[in-house]
């Protein structure tokens, strides 16, 4: 069966909305994450030259002019090998003469495997950007939710994409740590994000998934989500702690469906008004008497 025929959920950034989606693999190599739903039965297989071969001549065929954006799926198509990647960009930019980016998602055990050279001759080519959920800076937290790296892995991971001239688009997670891991994870995640600058950060909220480790761990009472106010404090916490590096800026976003407060700047000029915004929002959760309706929870 052909990868396009897309008999597997298909996932892509936000920003990603209006690209098109070429699949490189089949869900995740990794795949053991415990909060993570994604591709939770689905083995992962590579896309045979045939098969991303016939993704593109159809996308051409559809609008070889209109094409302007593509996004590399599915979870990790950087563990391709990295001279099939410099091919497969090739192609792209001669078969569309209008494209302008190409992106995909990046884990992080996926980047170190890649040598900055490697990461470097992508950029070149023009992979311009790579998502990357770090999730957390916490190493205990890593640990976890399995992760497959510590922070000085992480960190480093970040540091591989910015060096090698891609945007770096990162990814955390608000109340991974739960209510008893909540500042560390803050603080831990705050000194990574220093540490890679990278240009856009997004935090989403942890969302508890149907067949997730962490939603057993959550029905058996070893894990205490964080209330809504919790979660305010927690990401008033990081701000606070960011250091962007004079020259640089860092678009930040915190909309996503999953948040409860909606907020968005950049960084550092937009610093303290995010973390007013946040403090106003803390004043109005505080006084929920009851916040039974947060489960975030998706069955």
């Amino acid at each position: 069966m052909f990868f396009d025929d897309y008999d597997t959920p298909v996932f892509r950034p936000p920003s990603e909305a209006r690209s098109f989606i070429l699949r490189l693999t089949r869900g995740c190599a990794h795949n053991t994450c415990t909060y993570c739903a994604m591709y939770k039965g689905v083995k992962f297989q590579v896309c045979s030259d045939d098969e991303i071969s016939t993704q593109i001549a159809m996308a051409a065929k559809v609008g070889q002019l209109y094409v302007r954006r593509i996004f590399l799926a599915d979870g990790d198509a950087l563990v391709l090998p990295t001279d099939k990647l410099l091919k497969i960009l090739a192609v792209l930019y001669k078969t569309f003469p209008n494209l302008q980016r190409v992106t995909t998602y990046a884990g992080p055990l996926d980047i170190l495997h890649k040598s900055d050279e490697e990461l470097k001759a992508l950029y070149e080519a023009g992979l311009k950007m790579a998502y990357y959920g770090m999730e957390t800076g916490d190493s205990e937290l890593l640990k976890e939710v399995k992760k497959g790296v510590n922070q000085e892995q992480s960190i480093e991971a970040g540091q591989k994409i910015v060096r090698s001239g891609m945007k770096l688009s990162m990814m955390v997670i608000s109340g991974l740590g739960g209510a008893t891991g909540s500042e560390r994870h803050a603080k831990e995640t705050a000194k990574a994000i220093n540490a890679i600058q990278p240009n856009m950060l997004s935090a989403l909220t942890l969302r508890l998934y149907k067949g997730t480790e962490m939603l057993a761990k959550y029905e058996g009472g070893g894990f205490e989500l964080l209330s809504p106010w919790g979660l305010a404090k927690e990401l008033h916490t990081m701000i606070s702690l960011l250091e962007v590096k004079p020259g640089h800026h860092i678009l930040f976003r915190s909309n996503h469906v999953s948040n409860y407060v909606p907020i968005g700047g950049t960084l550092p000029q937009d610093k303290a008004r995010l973390l007013r915004e946040l403090e106003e929002a803390m004043e109005q959760l505080s006084k929920l008497t009851d916040w039974d309706v947060y489960t975030n929870m998706e069955y």
